[in-house]
């Protein structure tokens, strides 16, 4: 995790094409929904570097109940550096299937299946959208000379590829062993379908009970008071 956060740095501040003059007006354009002239792949690129921040979170937030490192600065971080910003809690954590205590408003909120089925509704409209309306040829040689949609293209990758390493313990949070063939079916399509699987994945699981009786954690402020 450490080399592939490194790497990806020194990539992108050292190997990628260069920033194009234009580059902060596309992004304020991006930001402020003015789509006129701006090839729709790209849109949808950027659209959905935001909706994996709501993917993740709602993950993270229950991982790092149990964690030595607070999640949520790191998710923040996310919203404007995504995988940059994710990666050190990823090196910085440790595996833990389990979650104890009771469950805040928010995380409430993260563990519905009617917000899971916002954000897949929004991560399959995005797709189809760029997919079908996009300019492929526009879009590589973008690629090839633009410093932000190269490394924008190369942080949705690595979101990609970085999933996999919360989905065991979350499906174990909820009650799923993923090793066993009736749920291993449902780790593999999550992790090999791109951002889609992710998505779905929030759907289906089933929600996280609360717990009443929380074992050690190491957040103080988050444990409950141990009976007399």
């Amino acid at each position: 995790m450490t080399i592939l956060w490194i790497g990806s740095l020194v990539y992108a501040f050292g190997f990628a094409p260069p920033n194009q003059p234009d580059t902060f007006d596309l992004i304020i354009r991006l930001s402020r929904g003015q789509f006129e002239g701006i090839n729709p792949l790209i849109i949808a690129l950027f659209n959905i570097m935001g909706v994996w921040p709501l993917i993740y979170g709602s993950l993270l937030l229950f991982d790092g109940r149990m964690q030595k490192v607070w999640a949520w600065p790191f998710l923040m971080a996310s919203f404007g550096a995504g995988a940059f910003g994710l990666l050190p809690y990823l090196i910085l954590r440790e595996p833990n299937p389990s979650f104890t205590g009771h469950k805040s408003i928010g995380l409430k909120l993260l563990d519905s299946r009617w917000l899971g089925g916002a954000i897949a509704i929004a991560a399959f409209a995005l797709v189809i959208y760029g997919v079908a309306q996009g300019n492929w040829s526009d879009f590589v040689a973008q690629w090839r000379s633009n410093r932000f949609i190269h490394v924008m293209s190369l942080d949705f990758c690595l979101l990609c590829l970085l999933f996999p390493t919360l989905l065991g313990d979350d499906m174990a949070r909820h009650g799923l062993d993923y090793s066993q063939g009736n749920t291993r079916w449902l780790f593999w399509a999550t992790s090999l379908i791109p951002f889609l699987g992710s998505a779905v994945y929030l759907v289906l699981r089933p929600p996280l009970p609360d717990s009443p009786a929380p074992q050690t954690t190491a957040h103080p402020s988050l444990a409950a008071t141990p009976p007399e």
